[in-house]
């Protein structure tokens, strides 16, 4: 079964995306740009940005979507629609799109005091992600991914909800779904079986998230439902999250969960990079995607 929009697995490496974050300090800048540098080398499909809401957070997004297109790298620029009015996110979508800016990854976003409070929408806005969707096909978008959850949404009430909203953001001109991480292959393979029986095609990529470290991974992983296997657990241990230890486990948990992948017939990938590169190259080489010039010598 194929889930990217790139042929056939087995027959060329894997499609590969990154997603990066706006950074706070001159400091994170450095580090940002070094990163988006070192993945740049790997000819990746499109990069991501996140999205700050509002205030000097939007601004950082913007600044840094902008700085990372300069890079030479096609660019997708992260867009949430809560607590935000139609006009507000129309003139942030003007922006983008008088920057150049036509691929958007669309995303309903969460409610201000987190998961654990439920999602009301803004009085003046969109009521949904499909709505954003429909707006940003609307103002010339080439391109438009969505968010895709193989443990469901926390706030789905059962998997015929968690459907059905994926439906109505296709039916509005998604292009492609990305799932949040997870780490059990298993749940992903039921997931995409769900989709597809519900008559739902486009491409539905892995989301694959690098443990830098894990106690962090872990904690982030329980607010928003998705499962940290015991077999995974133990692997890390007690390990020092800055030792060398933990940076070879980590790198070998990545590279196996996407090789496994690609033997399902998964054939792209979506990596969150936390402006990390290490961790991401090494997930990248071990599935046979290699830098340009080291695969033109090849």
């Amino acid at each position: 079964m194929t889930y990217s929009a790139r042929g056939s697995a087995g027959i060329r490496p894997p499609a590969i995306s990154f997603e990066f974050f706006p950074p706070k300090t001159d400091a994170q800048a450095q580090v940002l740009d070094d990163t988006v540098a070192r993945l740049a080398r790997f000819n990746p499909y499109f990069v991501s940005v996140t999205y700050g809401a509002g205030g000097s957070s939007q601004e950082r997004s913007f600044g840094t979507v902008k700085r990372v297109a300069r890079m030479g790298l096609l660019t997708a620029a992260h867009l949430t629609c809560a607590g935000a009015s139609c006009d507000e996110l129309g003139e942030v979508i003007a922006a983008f799109r008088a920057a150049g800016i036509d691929r958007f990854v669309a995303l309903r976003g969460d409610p201000p005091g987190g998961l654990a409070e439920p999602y009301v929408a803004h009085s003046a806005g969109f009521r949904d992600t499909a709505d954003l969707v429909a707006a940003l096909k609307k103002a010339g978008a080439v391109e438009v991914s969505v968010a895709a959850y193989p443990e469901r949404h926390p706030h789905s009430a059962d998997w015929r909800a968690e459907i059905a909203a994926l439906q109505r953001k296709v039916d509005a001109g998604a292009d492609r779904a990305i799932t949040q991480f997870f780490f059990d292959n298993d749940l992903f393979d039921a997931y995409v079986e769900r989709v597809r029986r519900a008559g739902i095609f486009i491409p539905i990529v892995p989301g694959i998230m690098p443990i830098h470290r894990f106690a962090s991974v872990a904690g982030f992983a329980a607010r928003c439902g998705a499962s940290i296997p015991t077999s995974l657990a133990r692997r890390f241990g007690d390990l020092d999250p800055d030792g060398e230890t933990h940076r070879l486990v980590a790198a070998a948990v990545a590279a196996e969960q996407m090789a496994d992948l690609i033997r399902r017939g998964v054939d792209a990938f979506h990596i969150y990079t936390l402006n990390r590169a290490e961790l991401a190259e090494v997930a990248c080489r071990f599935c046979g995607v290699f830098p340009d010039a080291e695969r033109a010598a090849a």
